[in-house]
């Protein structure tokens, strides 16, 4: 049941542009370069990693000790502890969906200590306490199992007591020197905001920073990270994200410093960072540390929409208090932007929100405070056509000057980082940059980038129902829809990011009173991207999506057959960000036995504008047009405004009105709807 739906998915993956899917480059990058000078000076040292790992072999026990290990099993089985939800966290076992039991979600078998061990916490558990009695020592290559399953090992000593004259303690020293190099004194989620250009990454990542007793603001970026992703180097992005979709590829922990994946993220992605800093205790801190540690060196199948980052992160936060149940809303499908507001409904576990933004980000603040002629000095400074003596820059008062400096610096340095310098040595760009500055005797003159006043974790729920009526070429019907997730440009913003949709799963039945209730309309997958471009950004939007809708046929009928539409485009933005224009070159493909030939092939244009009349009303006038020239030849068009009020975060009221054309018939159409996020 729970491969069912990944399968409703492929078609439209498959047909998606190759462009469009980017794999994730395994390759660390440098340090961005506003670490690099700190981490020169005070580098931490070198986290030793748990990734290789060998189970020593476990010679048969003593009488003694076998007499002892029935005494912990009697005792563990008093006090029921194969039961206990902290042993199911630290083992991390679910319960089944269908059939009664349980199975351990980690998918390396060197993780179970009971050849049955992955679907039997009692066999597990009993297992796992005799392999404490193993005398092996520590090597480069293995541990005793008393190290290797140390957080077990940690909280079954609490539970039973175990006397070291009878069960000698072990010194674990590789997790020691690996856990002072964390020196662990806070820990925060760091959330990274969708990235248009990779639908992969739309729904935005999390990760879980750990940070250092002796840190600060000015050295947080030397602190460690723990993130969980696909282990791949399938430079193939379609590729990727089909086998994704299907358990194709191992996804593992690991652990890097934060700066490396603030370089990913928030330099050449581009994307905004959210920090939550969470009140764990050094117990529990220690339960996760201790907990990751035994994960490190074990794999598990990778599942794009449901075993992600997201799930797994929940699922290893969950260890430091077992009582919570992170991960438990998420067994069907897991959003990361749902992951980070489950962590912050938890009463009491975030404690502060801290908001990094990414080089556009500052880039796009640093031009909105330039006149228009300070900005074609940015322009011009970037791509080397005057020098910092300009004549034109000169004239300048020298705040104004120093705005310029700024802002340019700013800008190279987002345009090196995305791999896109208008110069060929930037390096000596940035220097001259830096000179001329230095000469200007004012403060800092570029404004700081206002913190938006909803976090990700205030947005909408991701799962929406929608309830409404309406009226159809004269023909009234009641409509009643479904969506599984995510987000789609008509809802509310707040949130998430500006541009970006997603859909997977939108189910839309109607009922008329003539031909009764139907489907209406099924998307697997809708996905759209409109990146703002202007002089500074030049920025690609897409669409695509797959789905079943009623299309009219030559006998009159409205029935069902399977679109794919998708193209290029371009977006464009006001000054106040309150418009978004767009325009797309659109291609469909239709497919069905009610159509001629049982096929349709066109193209067409789509335009229309998303303007925020109030921050919570939002309309959308558009038309869109297609010349259908093989198979089934038609002209269809549509002209039509959506309206979107926000009610509350998650409830809204709709209103669409459109004009339509299909084969020779014209028709009005209308409906108002209320809808409902969860």
């Amino acid at each position: 049941m729970r491969f069912a739906w990944r399968w409703l998915l492929y078609v439209a993956l498959i047909s998606a542009p190759a462009a469009a899917f980017s794999a994730p480059d395994n390759t660390p990058p440098a340090a961005p370069d506003n670490a690099s000078q700190v981490a020169a000076a005070s580098a931490p040292p070198t986290v030793p990693n748990n990734t290789t790992q060998v189970v020593p072999a476990r010679p048969p026990l003593t009488p003694a000790q076998k007499i002892y290990l029935a005494e912990l099993v009697a005792k563990a089985k008093q006090l029921k502890l194969s039961d206990s939800f902290v042993w199911h966290k630290l083992v991390h076992y679910i319960s089944n969906l269908v059939m009664p039991g349980y199975h351990g979600m980690v998918d390396s078998p060197q993780f179970y200590v009971a050849p049955n061990g992955k679907y039997d916490p009692e066999a597990e558990l009993e297992a796992t306490l005799a392999s404490f009695f193993s005398p092996a020592t520590e090597t480069p290559t293995s541990q005793n199992p008393q190290c290797m399953f140390i957080a077990r090992y940690t909280w079954l000593k609490q539970q039973l007591d175990f006397d070291p004259k009878r069960m000698p303690e072990h010194r674990c020293q590789r997790f020691h020197n690996w856990y002072k190099a964390l020196n662990p004194g806070g820990m925060t989620l760091v959330f990274a905001s969708a990235y248009l250009n990779n639908p992969s990454s739309m729904y935005g990542h999390p990760l879980l920073r750990v940070d250092a007793k002796d840190q600060n603001k000015n050295t947080r970026l030397l602190a460690y990270s723990i993130s969980f992703a696909a282990d791949t180097d399938e430079s193939n992005g379609l590729m990727f994200a089909i086998k994704g979709l299907f358990g194709g590829y191992p996804g593992e922990y690991s652990i890097l410093p934060y700066y490396v994946k603030v370089r990913e993220y928030s330099s050449i992605e581009n994307r905004d960072l959210w920090e939550y800093q969470l009140t764990f205790t050094p117990k529990e801190m220690d339960r996760i540390l201790m907990n990751a540690w035994e994960l490190g060196p074990n794999y598990y199948r990778y599942f794009f929409f449901d075993e992600n980052c997201a799930y797994h992160l929940l699922d290893l936060l969950q260890v430091a208090r077992p009582k919570m149940d992170l991960a438990g809303p998420f067994r069907w499908w897991a959003i990361p932007s749902d992951a980070v507001r489950e962590v912050d409904e938890q009463p009491g576990l975030v404690k502060k929100v801290v908001y990094r933004p990414s080089r556009a980000t500052i880039t796009r603040n640093d031009l909105a405070h330039l006149s228009d002629n300070e900005r074609d000095l940015v322009m011009q400074l970037t791509t080397g056509k005057i020098a910092t003596d300009a004549p034109s820059l000169q004239a300048l008062p020298a705040p104004r000057q120093a705005a310029v400096l700024e802002t340019t610096l700013d800008y190279a340095g987002y345009l090196k980082a995305a791999g896109k310098p208008k110069v060929a040595d930037t390096g000596a760009l940035e220097r001259n940059l830096l000179i001329a500055r230095s000469k200007l005797d004012v403060p800092k003159q570029t404004p700081d980038v206002p913190t938006p006043a909803y976090n990700p974790a205030q947005g909408h729920g991701s799962s929406r129902a929608t309830v409404g009526a309406g009226s159809r070429g004269g023909q009234a019907f009641q409509q009643f829809s479904t969506r599984a997730t995510y987000h789609d440009l008509m809802d509310d913003d707040r949130g998430f990011t500006r541009g970006a949709q997603i859909e997977f799963f939108r189910a839309v039945f109607r009922h008329y009173d003539h031909y009764g209730t139907r489907l209406e309309n099924f998307i697997p997958v809708e996905i759209m991207s409109l990146a703002p471009q202007d002089e500074f950004f030049n920025n690609m939007s897409w669409h695509i999506s797959a789905q079943w809708k009623r299309l009219r046929v030559a006998d009159g009928a409205q029935r069902l057959a399977f679109s794919l539409d998708g193209g290029p485009g371009a977006a464009w933005s006001n000054e106040s960000n309150t418009a978004l224009w767009y325009m797309f070159f659109e291609n469909s493909a239709r497919i069905g036995k009610p159509l001629y030939k049982g096929y349709s092939l066109g193209v067409g244009l789509r335009m229309g504008v998303y303007y925020d009349v109030t921050p919570r009303w939002r309309v959308h006038p558009y038309i869109k047009g297609m010349r259908y020239f093989s198979g089934q030849m038609e002209t269809p068009f549509s002209a039509g405004l959506q309206q979107r009020v926000t009610l509350g975060q998650n409830l809204a009221l709709r209103i669409d009105l459109s004009r339509n054309r299909q084969l020779h018939w014209q028709y009005n159409s209308g409906m108002a709807s209320m809808l409902f996020y969860f």
